[in-house]
């Protein structure tokens, strides 16, 4: 029975999944397959590629720098997460990327995309990340981010199609599942305003249809991942108080203590994991 790590998106709070990684690495905890969405895309590529700190490092670094993410980015380029600093800058010169224990690490790495055409979600299996062009795609948030166009397709955050994706996983063979959410329990999306994803993405009916259908799907999937915890199915760690982290937030403190937050919420559940695995 093939093991997966299914990692949840969320903009800033994906810090919180970092922690949760690094204290797998910490512990020798790996898995067959790993999946991830937006944000937890780009935490999990760390992970696959074993560089423990990386993630809080670089994120404690250039928080603030506006070329990672600001308005400045968004007005100059069209997307507010700065795509030339972040997705080459960054690994390439300022943070080196370990591009080789990537390809030679034997878990498997997905990422999640909206297909901005059909609506649905592309499943991409990453294997080697010198095209990132599908981890930008994943990470591309809707409103602020450009459609990003590879492989002939228009691309933009997974977390619309697919937040959480573990019914993909386990027809893929992954029936042993740890899913990491970044909200805590009890919460519930809400409706989103649709007024300006009308006026910008007109063209792309199926992918406004999706948009405006996210939170029916995220609460099911939810509700759905809660019952299978209870009957032992799946493993879920998520975060054991709200971690209250805006979308830009740019305190070093707080996002300190939302990756200390998941490091031990992993902790907590750590002679759990292992025996579930």
């Amino acid at each position: 029975m093939k093991t997966g790590l299914v990692l949840e998106g969320g903009a800033m709070r994906g810090i919180y999944t970092a922690g949760v990684l690094d204290a797998f690495m910490d512990h020798q905890v790996t898995f067959d397959g790993v999946m991830g969405v937006s944000a937890g895309a780009i935490h999990g590529a760390s992970y696959v590629s074993m560089q423990r700190g990386r993630s809080i490092r670089y994120y404690l670094k250039y928080m603030k720098d506006p070329r990672f993410m600001s308005f400045r980015s968004l007005l100059k380029t069209g997307d507010l997460v700065g795509a030339q600093f972040c997705y080459h800058d960054l690994p390439e010169k300022l943070d080196i990327y370990d591009y080789q224990a990537f390809e030679q690490s034997p878990m498997r790495f997905y990422v999640v995309c909206t297909n901005v055409k059909t609506g649905k979600a592309e499943y991409i299996f990453m294997e080697n990340m010198r095209n990132i062009g599908y981890l930008q795609a994943s990470a591309s948030m809707p409103l602020v981010s450009r459609i990003v166009e590879i492989g002939g397709k228009k691309l933009l955050d997974g977390g619309v199609a697919d937040s959480i994706p573990y019914r993909r996983f386990y027809k893929m063979g992954y029936q042993k599942q740890v899913v990491v959410l970044t909200r805590p329990k009890g919460y519930r999306k809400k409706p989103s305003s649709m007024k300006l994803a009308k006026r910008l993405y007109r063209k792309y009916p199926k992918f406004l249809e999706a948009m405006a259908y996210r939170y029916i799907q995220y609460n099911r999937t939810v509700k759905e991942l809660e019952y299978l915890e209870k009957t032992g199915k799946i493993l879920l760690i998520r975060p054991s108080k709200d971690p209250r982290l805006g979308r830009m937030e740019k305190s070093k403190r707080k996002v300190k203590a939302v990756y200390h937050l998941g490091y031990q919420d992993a902790m907590a559940k750590m002679e759990q994991i292992k025996a579930y695995l």
